[in-house]
């Protein structure tokens, strides 16, 4: 559990500078009226992200400043937000520090990390609950009230909450895929349109990898088809002569003339001999040119026909890469692409289908399961409301009833909402209820928020009521009130430190008093004093003990420090505190 160890307060307020040391459990501020007590409550607010209020700073000084100490739970929310901001810890604590210039100017600084004013609030809802005489508006949120009930209730609602959260959050997923696919519908169909055309005039022309460049050789060929021919005569001619002009020389001729030269006196040099075998292979690589050439000239293809269908394929393939890739092979790839793309659009209906059956499954689920919460979170308001009613009873509100409204907002499409009792609302992260806390101060009294239907005395005694009940179910582990005891005195108040007591076994408990019977009860005891200049300096905050304590009860008692009857009273007091502790 998080424990709040001290405060150092500098130039806010009467205070001029002061240590605040505090420890688990109860905890009670007194001293005379106008002594700084609230200035603790001040500082905390302003040490967990408050309102910056340059008028709050001493006449005479630059700024004021705020420092605190907390030991943090490792691993729990407030330590990973503070290590998320970069924050560093001091042997288990984190140390946050607020500074407030005359000027109006703030900063705040986290585990040794400068952050925004912000990050210091987010913390402020998991470490301190505040109850003051202005504080307790903001903390009686209806989301924070449904919270708290909820694990009031336990098992009850946690169970149903855990299975209707998973549902809920596929719900969200379900529509918002659904939600995609209806509304660009249009759009995807003229994408299968386009896709479609494409795929169509790719089929039609039914292109081949590597066809390009092969057509574009073959026109090259056709397009000089008679000077090819002309060519390859002209060099049969030269090779292997004409059968029209025997007297004609030809390289054939030639070449063999050399090789019967040679071969006559071979046999008297082997140089010789290997010069005419070179001559021999010349021969046969003539002969089977000559033929070759002979061949092409006899295959050459030169029908027009032919080349102007070459010319066609080659226009319809060109046409393809202008459209669908920079050459035949990308033209393909976007074609295969294109079928895959295609086949997942054309499946959207089916897919719209299963969504379809999925959301009205899940919808149905989230019908039982919220009707569920509700009906366990109606039963654990009634015991709660009864339990906080009981309370309040000994706090001198003995007329004044709380209740919870447990209501739900009709959806505005009936198709959009989920069923609770016969009815289609709207549904959240947490259920279809709204929580709400609710006061009757009095017979007769209309019940209203409980923010709206308490006097300040009156909610503070409320929210320690709520306090309370829900002591080990809420996860706050400090709770600070200002003037809880205001409006009582008497048994009443007793009543008050004995609750106060009981709520600091699962708790640190800080509380602002004026009444002996409050503070008698507290473990540990301040005494907030101002020296005759009119400042609280850093003697003027004490831990008061033995006589000391005696003594501040009996001037609290009566006014008289010294008073033997006060002491008297006091030491009673005491005893009484301790013998119910």
């Amino acid at each position: 559990m998080s424990v709040l160890e001290e405060m150092r307060i500098r130039s806010l307020g009467v205070i001029d500078d002061a240590v605040v040391e505090l420890s688990p459990g109860f905890t009670a501020v007194t001293g005379e009226t106008g002594a700084g007590k609230t200035m603790v409550v001040t500082s905390l607010g302003l040490l967990l992200g408050g309102r910056a209020d340059p008028a709050l700073v001493r006449i005479g000084s630059r700024a004021a400043v705020v420092e605190g100490r907390i030991t943090v739970s490792p691993g729990d929310a407030v330590a990973a937000r503070a290590e998320e901001a970069g924050a560093e810890f001091d042997d288990g604590a984190l140390l946050i520090s607020r500074t407030v210039s005359a000027e109006g100017r703030s900063r705040a600084h986290l585990g040794g990390r400068s952050v925004p004013v912000g990050v210091l609030a987010e913390l402020a809802d998991e470490l301190v609950a505040v109850h003051g005489q202005t504080d307790q508006q903001g903390l009686l949120k209806p989301a924070r009230q449904r919270q708290a009930l909820d694990r009031y209730a336990g098992e009850g609602v946690a169970g149903p909450l855990a299975a209707y959260t998973v549902a809920y959050r596929r719900l969200r997923a379900v529509l918002t895929e659904l939600d995609e696919l209806t509304t660009r519908a249009r759009e995807r169909a003229q994408e299968a349109d386009l896709l479609r055309f494409g795929l169509g005039e790719i089929a039609a022309v039914e292109p081949r990898a590597g066809e390009a460049d092969e057509l574009a050789a073959e026109a090259e060929r056709l397009g000089h088809a008679e000077a090819l021919a002309s060519a390859a005569s002209l060099a049969h001619t030269a090779l292997a002569g004409n059968p029209e002009d025997p007297e004609g020389i030809d390289a054939t001729t030639v070449v063999a003339a050399a090789g019967r030269a040679l071969d006559a006196v071979r046999a008297h040099d082997p140089a010789l001999a290997q010069l005419a075998d070179r001559i021999g292979e010349i021969s046969i690589l003539l002969s089977d040119v000559a033929g070759e050439l002979a061949g092409y000239a006899d295959q050459l293809d030169a029908d027009p026909l032919r080349l102007a269908a070459v010319e066609e394929r080659r226009a319809a393939l060109t046409a393809l890469t202008r459209k669908y890739g920079e050459d035949i092979d990308a033209v393909l790839v976007w074609a295969e692409d294109g079928t895959d793309r295609l086949a997942e659009l054309e499946g959207d209906d089916d897919r719209i289908g299963e969504l379809t059956a999925e959301r009205d499954a899940l919808r149905a689920e989230l019908s039982g399961l919220g009707q569920a919460l509700t009906d366990a979170r109606t039963g654990a308001a009634e015991r709660f409301a009864g339990a906080v009613t009981e309370e309040l009873a000994s706090l001198a509100m003995p007329h004044a009833r709380v209740s919870f409204d447990i209501r739900q907002t009709e959806a505005s499409d009936e198709g959009s909402g989920i069923d609770i009792g016969g009815r289609s609302v709207v549904c959240g992260p947490s259920g279809a209820d709204e929580v709400e806390l609710l006061l009757a101060p009095h017979p007769g009294a209309q019940p209203r928020p409980i923010a709206k239907g308490a006097s300040g005395g009156e909610l503070s005694r409320v929210m320690l009521a709520v306090e309370v009940v829900f002591a080990g179910s809420d996860p706050v582990p400090t709770y600070l009130f200002d003037e809880v005891d205001a409006g009582v005195g008497g048994k009443a108040a007793v009543e008050v430190g004995r609750r106060l007591a009981k709520l600091a076994r699962s708790a640190q408990v800080v509380v602002v008093t004026h009444l002996p019977q409050v503070a008698a009860f507290a473990d540990r005891q301040l005494l907030v004093e101002k020296t005759v200049d009119g400042a609280v300096t850093s003697s003027g905050v004490t831990v008061l003990e033995g006589e000391d304590r005696v003594r501040e009860l009996s001037r609290m008692l009566a006014g008289q420090e010294d008073s033997q009857t006060a002491r008297a009273h006091a030491e009673e007091l005491l005893a009484a505190a301790r013998a119910d502790g």
